[in-house]
């Protein structure tokens, strides 16, 4: 029978559920079990594609085109999990499904409450991905305590209870601070965040304290005394310097033992012996190189975690630490470009949407490709450096994306066919994982060590070839990537050039810490290079 973890946090946000709930998949997976992870975010938006990435970070995309919170990426890094639109679900969507099956009559003229209808419609999409795995872990975002989250922290009091003893555990994260003038670590904010889940009706089986240093027993068996949980359930989950430190943490505490004994799993060892090489290469790395990242939401730099995870795994990969340096789009103009850029082995042009900090992508593309740097342009960086190249060696006065000037003397770039006309924003874009065929000379064919493959998309606008294919290709921009049929340009190239690349999708979702992506490693490869 499938088991199932639910994860819960408390005192305040931002502990690292997510970070934690992974590890603990990458624990059991270690072990040999078929592990899934899910997401339950408490927020009214169906999902996060249209929140801004000042306020939520980035939006990670699944194969399947799902637009998800963040975490999912952490699932899918630390585990071979492939996530699904059915492995997240917010309190919007929810809501959203359960109007229309009322509006459709499908409770047969019953009064529709949060309970049972909202809970069990919650509890059903659990269900939905436990199928073929041996355990479940679920992630209640948000903190305890919070309104919003309560109907999902219902749903998995009744789910405990009906899947029966041993085949299900609540994990709940809490924060003990270190009091320095007092030089004590504090137990009270868990002890009250207990008390609030107790309230609702769920006793935690494991206690997970985050903490900037290790736990003293004794202070574990007074926790473990406070909230009603066995001493030998009283965790450390310490401060670590990378996140992929955590797993490790996680074992040498005994956490997975102690989750495999109470839902009477295998006692088997898990084999990390290709953790432990990872530690060891982040931690000796042979060399360094420094990477510029010239985006529009460098200030919130989790709007890019995927993106910096994936250039940290090329560095792991070459045994090379990769330094970011980030550089805000809007300050960069063609007179101080050399200035901010100078100091910098490569340039990476990230996506985004929306005009502010566009002109100053272009100039780091023009900087790139004129004192041959390695370049490397994801989505927006892509169209930025078709733009740059149309303008300065194409001589297409005035060449431009019609996201920002509709009616652009040359539209480089511009909207999917598909969509125009298209006026709501919510999931109306080329979305998820499609195939694109390689030419067999180009970087990108050298890289993947292969003429097909499939990335992931999250974008409106596209490279007009029509009109502008010919011209470019004249002038030594090479089109090495297209979709099957032809009709979408993935992937450009200039070869006269160390190393330049643009790709309209997004590789980054795909990277992980034991298998980096080929892309992001040929461009930090390149990048050390240009620095001997």
């Amino acid at each position: 029978m499938t088991k199932f973890i639910f994860v819960t946090g408390g005192v305040l946000s931002s502990l690292g559920k997510g970070i934690a709930a992974a590890s603990l998949g990458a624990l059991l997976e270690a072990r040999g079990l078929k592990v899934t992870l899910m997401k339950m975010d408490p927020y009214l938006n169906v999902d996060p594609g249209t929140m801004s990435p000042f306020q939520h970070g980035e939006v990670f995309v699944t194969d399947d085109g799902a637009e998800t919170d963040l975490d999912l990426g952490h699932y899918e890094r630390f585990t071979s999990v492939p996530t699904t639109k059915n492995h997240t679900i917010t309190t919007g969507r929810i809501y959203n499904t359960v109007i229309q099956k009322e509006r459709r009559g499908d409770y047969l003229g019953k009064t529709v409450q949060v309970i049972p209808h909202i809970t069990d419609e919650i509890k059903a999409t659990v269900k939905k991905v436990a199928k073929g795995v041996d355990v479940v872990l679920v992630e209640i975002g948000g903190t305890v305590g919070d309104i919003e989250s309560q109907p999902f922290l219902e749903a998995i009091r009744q789910f405990k209870l009906e899947v029966g003893y041993g085949n299900a555990i609540n994990m709940h994260l809490t924060y003990v601070p270190y009091i320095k003038a007092a030089g004590e670590l504090k137990s009270k904010p868990t002890q009250h965040s207990v008390k609030e889940l107790r309230a609702l009706g769920i006793q935690p089986d494991v206690l997970l304290c985050r903490a900037e240093q290790e736990i003293p027993r004794s202070l574990k068996d007074k926790i473990a005394l406070f909230c009603s949980v066995t001493p030998d359930a009283v965790f450390t989950a310490k401060d670590a310097d990378t996140i992929y430190q955590v797993p490790m943490n996680l074992h040498a505490e005994g956490l997975d033992a102690k989750v495999a004994a109470l839902l009477n799993l295998p006692d088997a060892q898990p084999d990390l012996s290709r953790w432990n090489d990872l530690l060891h290469r982040i931690r000796n790395p042979k060399g360094s190189v420094r990477i510029a990242i010239v985006g529009k939401y460098v200030e919130f730099k989790e709007s890019y975690k995927s993106l910096t995870e994936a250039l940290h795994h090329a560095g792991y990969g070459l045994e090379t630490q990769v330094d970011l340096k980030w550089v805000e789009g809007e300050e960069i103009d063609a007179n101080n470009a050399a200035s901010k850029l100078s100091d910098c082995h490569g340039v990476l042009v990230p996506g985004g949407f929306g005009v502010r900090g566009t002109q100053g992508m272009i100039e780091a593309v023009k900087y790139a490709r004129e004192n041959r740097i390695p370049f490397f342009g994801i989505c927006l960086g892509m169209q930025m450096a078709s733009v740059e190249f149309a303008r300065n060696v194409a001589g297409l006065e005035g060449a431009d994306s019609t996201e920002f000037e509709e009616n652009a003397k040359h539209r480089i770039i511009f909207k999917l066919r598909e969509l125009v006309d298209v006026e709501e924003l919510g999931g109306t874009m080329r979305l998820g994982a499609y195939p694109c065929v390689l030419k067999g000379d180009s970087y990108a064919a050298v890289a993947y060590g292969s003429t097909e493959i499939s990335e992931r998309h999250r974008h409106r606008y596209e490279f007009n070839q029509a009109e502008f294919r010919k011209p470019l290709e004249d002038k030594g921009l090479a089109f090495t990537g297209m979709s099957p049929d032809g009709t979408f340009v993935e992937i450009v190239e200039i070869h006269d050039h160390p190393y330049y690349l643009g790709c309209q999708f997004h590789p980054e979702f795909k990277s992980k810490p034991l298998d980096p992506h080929p892309l992001f490693t040929s461009f930090v490869k390149a990048s050390i290079e240009h620095k001997a």
